[in-house]
C-alpha cells in the first residue's frame, strides 16, 4: 500500500497522472513505482489513473493500489491525460504511461528542473538509455528523429525527443495552454504550445525499457504520425495568421498630400 501521502488539496505537491486502457498486465507495477518515487522525493503527493474504458479489471487495481481513479468516457490518449491533469490536486504533475516502459520510481530530475524554474521538463530516450527491444526500428531511426527534427524547425525549440510519454509541468501553466487534441498528437501539442507561449522548456535524459503487456501497444504508427504532422502544421498556419492579422491591425493608415 502507498505510503500515507494523501492529505489535502492544497498541501499537495505533486501528482503522477497515469492514463489507462486496459493495463492490467502492468499498471500494479506503476503504482507501486509511482508511490516509491513520491516517497523518494519526502514531498506531499498523489496518484491519479485516467482510465479510458478499460475491461480488464484495470480499474480495481488502481484503487486497491491506492489511487485515485478518474473515468474518461471519450477514448484516446489527449483525452485520458487532459481528464488526469484537470482532476490532479498537486501544483506540478509527472506523466507517463502504465506500461511499465518508464521509470516512475527515479522522479528526482523532472522535480529538480521543476524547481529550477521549468515550467515544462521532457525526458529523453535518445540522450538517455533505449534498452533492447524497448524502441521498434521505424520509430528509433525515422519517425521520432524526423517528427522531432520538423517540430524544432516550426516552434522554435531544440529538443531530442518529442514523443517521450513521460514529462513534468506546472499544472496551472498547463492548463493556461490552449490544448485540444485528443489522441497521440497531444504530446506534440503540449510542447508545441509550451514554446509557442514562451514556457520555459527543459529535457531530462531517462532509461526506455520494454513495456510489460502481451498486448500489441494501443500506438499505430501511420495514423498517428500522420495526426502528428498535421497538427503541428495547422499550429503553425493558425500562428501564421494571427501574426498576420496584428500586423494589419497595427498598420498605420495612409496619408494623402494635398
Amino acid at each position: 500500500m502507498p505510503p500515507d501521502l494523501m492529505l489535502s488539496e492544497h498541501a499537495l505537491e505533486l501528482s503522477v497522472v497515469l492514463p489507462c486502457l486496459n493495463e492490467a498486465e502492468t499498471l500494479a507495477a506503476c503504482l507501486a513505482a509511482a508511490w516509491a518515487g513520491l516517497a523518494a522525493l519526502g514531498i506531499s503527493g498523489e496518484v491519479v489513473v485516467a482510465d479510458n474504458g478499460s475491461l480488464d479489471g484495470s480499474p480495481s487495481l488502481a484503487e486497491q493500489h491506492g489511487a485515485r481513479l478518474v473515468y474518461v468516457a471519450q477514448r484516446g490518449y489527449g483525452r485520458a491525460l487532459q481528464a488526469g491533469i484537470h482532476a490532479a490536486r498537486g501544483r506540478y504533475v509527472i506523466i507517463a504511461d502504465s506500461d511499465g516502459s518508464y521509470d516512475l520510481s527515479y522522479l528526482k530530475p523532472f522535480w529538480a528542473k521543476l524547481h529550477a524554474g521549468y515550467a515544462l521538463v521532457i525526458g529523453t530516450r535518445f540522450k538517455g538509455k533505449i534498452l533492447p527491444r524497448a524502441m521498434p526500428p521505424l520509430h528509433r531511426y525515422l519517425g521520432n528523429p524526423l517528427l522531432t527534427w520538423l517540430a524544432n524547425r516550426l516552434f522554435g525549440t531544440c529538443l531530442s525527443d518529442y514523443h517521450c510519454g513521460m514529462r513534468a509541468f506546472e499544472r496551472a501553466a498547463l492548463l493556461n495552454l490552449p490544448l485540444h487534441a485528443g489522441g497521440m498528437e497531444f504530446a506534440t501539442e503540449m510542447i508545441a504550445q509550451a514554446a509557442l507561449n514562451n514556457l520555459p522548456l527543459a529535457e531530462v535524459p531517462i532509461t526506455y525499457a520494454p513495456d510489460g503487456r502481451s498486448r500489441p501497444p494501443h500506438l499505430r504508427p501511420w495514423r498517428d504520425g500522420w495526426r502528428h504532422l498535421r497538427l503541428m502544421l495547422h499550429l503553425k498556419w493558425q500562428r501564421r495568421k494571427m501574426r498576420l492579422a496584428q500586423a494589419v491591425s497595427v498598420k498605420p493608415p495612409s496619408t494623402t498630400s494635398t
